[in-house]
């Protein structure tokens, strides 16, 4: 496994950044004989459909040096891990009720020397922080995760490209879904972002806080 397909989607990464990306495919495969958070038959398709996904939030929003971002529902470090290599200025938080799921997440920091993210054994809605923004991907349905992540959000100036607010990733037909939330929301297709036909029903999800 190799991280090619990022560099095709985002040439002006660092060295470093690049090197940290590669490291990723052996700490995953080590990580994931131990505790499985992806798919054995997803683990070749690793850079693609976990990697590069989780990407699609930076190509929807660039968050800026000194932002607070956390991921609910961090699983296996899926976006936050991608994410904080892209922005190592920005203060990532990883936050999931299974301690498992955060040691593999602590594994991977460590190993690929991601100083920008800490984890948080803990249900979202104990947290006690504030973010300027809330990602995730596919944790629950966003009627139900909405009351999860609207009271760690915070307001002040923005973060980023976008208004502080929530960036997920979701999949599927999301109308009905999305309607549910009461809020207004901006669909952005990653099929648009990256050329691999796994996106084509794959989408980021934004409504900023108001």
């Amino acid at each position: 496994m190799n991280c090619e397909i990022i560099t095709r989607y985002f040439p002006d990464i660092t060295s470093r950044q690049r090197e940290q990306y590669e490291r990723l495919g052996e700490l995953y495969a080590e990580w994931n004989s131990r505790i499985n958070v992806i798919s054995r038959k997803d683990m070749e398709h690793l850079y693609t459909r976990h990697i590069l996904h989780s990407l699609a939030i930076a190509k929807v929003c660039r968050f800026e040096a000194g932002a607070k971002v956390v991921d609910i529902g961090c699983g296996g470090g899926f976006p936050s891990v991608p994410l904080a290599i892209m922005f190592p200025e920005v203060e990532f938080v990883g936050v999931d009720s299974r301690g498992k799921k955060i040691r593999v997440v602590e594994g991977i920091t460590e190993g690929a020397d991601i100083r920008n993210l800490r984890t948080v054994n803990s249900r979202a809605e104990q947290l006690g922080e504030k973010f300027d923004y809330v990602v995730s991907r596919a944790v629950t349905e966003m009627a139900r995760f909405m009351p999860w992540a609207w009271p760690l959000l915070r307001k002040g100036e923005n973060k980023g490209t976008l208004p502080n607010g929530v960036l997920y990733l979701k999949g599927g037909d999301l109308a009905e879904e999305l309607a549910l939330t009461h809020r207004k929301w901006d669909v952005y297709d990653i099929r648009t972002m990256f050329d691999d036909e796994f996106f084509e029903t794959k989408r980021v999800v934004y409504t900023p806080y108001k």
